[in-house]
């Protein structure tokens, strides 16, 4: 057992090690901050299934850190939840094949409220058809699942939570985000009172 985990650590731990490091989240992080610090707009997360629970971790952790963002569940969209939508926004969507039928209905709802709205996906698949209408790609390395058929996702799942943390310092970064800032967006439990003790 203990030689089964941990060659389950290592294979996790190089997917990590092989997402690849390109301009892309560069140009996320400038996106993100033109569109919705700049312009007033907000992050819409998107994804189905384990990619949706990810969005959703995705968008509650940047709105705690200063960028406003929600998850919008693309099937609820189909009935009224698309209203969310709005000029300046920009869609953040999870899928690693890069075909989710969902998701790829609701770029083009989004697109008849929004003309222009800026999309960015994270995918395992740059040449999917989500690919092919995405502003900007960010690949995951398309790791292989550490699942003992190859089906659950599971190192998959692991790189995109991964990417969307790093989207998240990097964005604090950009915008000098302070444990100040920080108390003010959570103030309850132990997180709420460790950043209001904080020396600034």
């Amino acid at each position: 057992m203990k030689k089964d985990i941990e060659r389950l650590l290592r294979a996790e731990a190089d997917a990590i090690l092989n997402i690849p490091v390109t301009e892309d989240i560069d140009k996320t992080i400038e996106l993100i901050f033109q569109y919705v610090h700049n312009k007033g707009g907000k992050i819409i997360a998107s994804g189905m299934g384990k990619a949706g629970q990810i969005a959703t971790n995705i968008a509650t952790t940047f709105s705690s850190t200063g960028t406003p963002a929600l998850f919008l569940h693309p099937s609820d969209a189909q009935h009224g939840d698309l209203g969310v939508i709005q000029k300046n926004d920009v869609l953040l969507l999870i899928s690693n094949s890069g075909k989710t039928r969902e998701i790829i209905e609701l770029v083009e709802l989004a697109r008849k409220l929004v003309k222009n709205i800026p999309i960015v996906v994270i995918t395992g698949n740059q040449d999917s058809q989500l690919g092919n209408i995405a502003d900007i790609i960010i690949h995951t390395g398309h790791p292989d699942e550490v699942c003992p058929i190859g089906l659950t996702p599971t190192t998959s799942t692991t790189t995109m939570t991964v990417i969307g943390d790093i989207l998240v310092v990097l964005m604090m970064n950009k915008i000098n985000f302070s444990p100040e800032e920080y108390a003010k967006r959570h103030h309850g439990g132990y997180l709420g009172i460790k950043s209001r003790n904080a020396k600034i």
